[in-house]
Parts: C-alpha cells; structure tokens; sequence
C-alpha cells in the first residue's frame, strides 16, 4: 500500500513511518506547509518525494496518515476522503464533533477505511487489562482511577502550550487517549462530567493541568488526571471491581513497558503481556482493514467518541457545571 503523510511530525518520524513500513507499506511523499522542512524530512527518512501541496500528495497514493496540527484534520481528511484515499487520523479527529462525525460518516459512505491511531489500547499491557476484565477476574467494575500526568517534553511543547487555535491544551492532548483507553476497558461511554483545569505555568492560553470526574452508564465512576507539568508523577490506570482490582504502572504510554498487577482475595499476581510494538500493530491492523480484513485498532467513531468525551471535560471545567456528553447523534 503507498501512504502519503499528511504532515512531518514528531510522531511520524519516531513512529509511523517505521510502523507504516513494517507492515509492507511503502510512504510515497510527505507534505509539510514549509517547503524546506518537507524536503530535509523527506531526505532524513528515505523519502522519494515532499509537497506543500495537498493534491499533489493525494495523486497517486492509497492511504493517508494525517498528524498536522488538530485544526488541519477535518480538512485534510474531507480531501483525502474525496480523493478516494483511506485516512489513519491522530487524536483528536476534528475541533469539534460535528466536524468529526461529517468526516467518518463521508469516509463510511465512499467505502474507505477511516482509523483513529489511538495507540493505547494497541499496547500488549492493555490487551491483557481488558482480557482480564472480561473474564471477570476482578468481578463487576466499580471504579477507575487514571493517572496521566507528565512533564510534557521541550521538544512537542509549541503549539500545545500557547495556539488554543490550533488545539492545544492538555485537554485535546491527553483526555483524548485517557477517554479511548477507558472505553476500550469497560466497554461503555461516559454519560457525564465534571472537571476543574489549573494553569502551572507551562501554558499560554490553553490548560497545562485538568482534574476530572465521569459517571459511565452502569454506575461506575472514573476519576482522571492529566498534566504537562508532573516530572516525577508516573502514570497509570487503576480499575476496582467487586471482586479484586488492577494495579497497571507506568502503561500510559508509547513504549511497550509497565507492570500490570492483579489483586484479589487469593492475593497479588502479575498479569503477563507481550510487548510488541503499540504503532506497528495499530498500522498492521488498518492496513488489514483496508485490504478487506478485520478493522482498524480505533475506528472513527471511537475517534468520536474520544474527543466527544474531552471536550465534555473543556466544557465542564469552563462552567463549573456537571456537563453531558455529546456524541454527535452517533
């Protein structure tokens, strides 16, 4: 499959393109607004071609990644869409959910695979957390606790700390990954929240920090943390059930690494995991899809439903109210 990468990213150079490449795909070109960076790019990574021109990108190619700038994706996806290419689109999909709805719906239309690369729930960690959740090990879910608080690296600040026009803000950044990685666990939607943001000083005119609370629809609650200010907090997700609890550290996370542990009446065991690479299989699985094969990892609606959950949180932290979640009608 010939990919175009909408985008020269941090995550692309770390992770998709060794991904996209590992799963047979071959990248075609890459498009950066600056045509200099485009080019020192392209020939960094082995590209053949650099654009800053969209059609030009889409001319020839099968399948798009797209990790510009959150702003940038419902438009840079619809023209792929229309181009007849299949989209694997980071977090958050759009601005807003109406834009993320139109853009999965049309790709849904058109027959093309729409993915969300929602890593997380890829990571061989979380596999296993929700196997054993499924096979009732811990009995009825009753609480979850995640923490994702980080010290947000020099090099990916920019635009997250200071463009709320461009989406930044620890809320668009992290509650999207936190909201798909619970979904993924309980199998459920958050119904409603409450949040607070706190400004530690890293950002201009977005949130660096938010504390959250969300009632899912079988009655258990979720308590979330997030932050680009926390160097030494660790992250982790904690879930309570009736009949024992999961303890996973350091999970939240690219790497396949953590420690995820079991504990119930009969004590405390370690729960084994593979650790593949999270971005290889999340590749392997929408290039499948898009072969005729399965599904991608994250489809467009758990891209959705993710970003409908942040920006419940936004909204809840802006009123000071017990806010809805709005999923778009989906």
């Amino acid at each position: 499959m010939r990919w175009g990468l909408i985008g020269a990213s941090n995550i692309a150079a770390t992770q998709m393109i060794d991904a996209i490449r590992s799963s047979g795909g071959e990248i075609a070109s890459v498009l950066s607004g600056d045509s200099r960076r485009g080019q020192d790019f392209a020939a960094q990574h082995g590209i053949a071609a650099s654009t800053t021109e969209l059609d030009s990108l889409l001319d020839g190619v099968d399948a798009v990644y797209i990790s510009t700038t959150n702003e940038k994706h419902f438009p840079q996806a619809m023209a792929a869409i229309s181009a007849g290419k299949h989209v694997l689109c980071e977090k958050p999909l759009a601005m807003n959910v109406a834009d993320a709805v139109t853009m999965v719906a049309a790709a849904r239309q058109a027959g093309l695979v729409f993915g969300t690369n929602h890593h997380l729930r890829n990571a061989g960690s979380h596999l296993a957390i929700r196997d054993a959740i499924r096979a009732g090990r811990i009995g009825r879910v009753q609480s979850v606790r995640v923490f994702h608080a980080v010290q947000l690296p020099a090099h990916l600040q920019g635009w997250r700390i200071d463009n709320p026009a461009a989406g930044g803000g620890v809320i668009p950044d992290i509650v999207v990954h936190d909201a798909d990685t619970v979904r993924f666990h309980l199998g459920e939607n958050p119904a409603e929240v409450v949040a607070m943001t706190a400004d530690a000083g890293l950002g201009a005119g977005v949130e660096d920090n938010v504390m959250s609370v969300w009632s899912m629809p079988s009655g258990a609650q979720v308590m979330a943390h997030e932050s680009f200010t926390h160097g030494f907090a660790g992250t982790g997700i904690e879930i309570h059930g009736t009949e024992g609890s999961i303890f996973a550290r350091n999970v939240m996370t690219g790497r396949p690494v953590g420690e995820v542990m079991l504990v119930t009446e009969a004590g405390a065991e370690a729960i084994p995991f593979e650790d593949h690479n999270l971005y290889h299989r999340s590749v392997r699985l929408f290039t499948g899809a898009a072969q005729g094969q399965g599904r991608p990892a994250a489809d467009g609606e758990d891209g959705i439903r993710s970003l409908a959950v942040a920006l419940a949180v936004a909204e809840a932290a802006r009123t000071g109210r017990r806010t809805p979640v709005d999923y778009g009608g989906i």
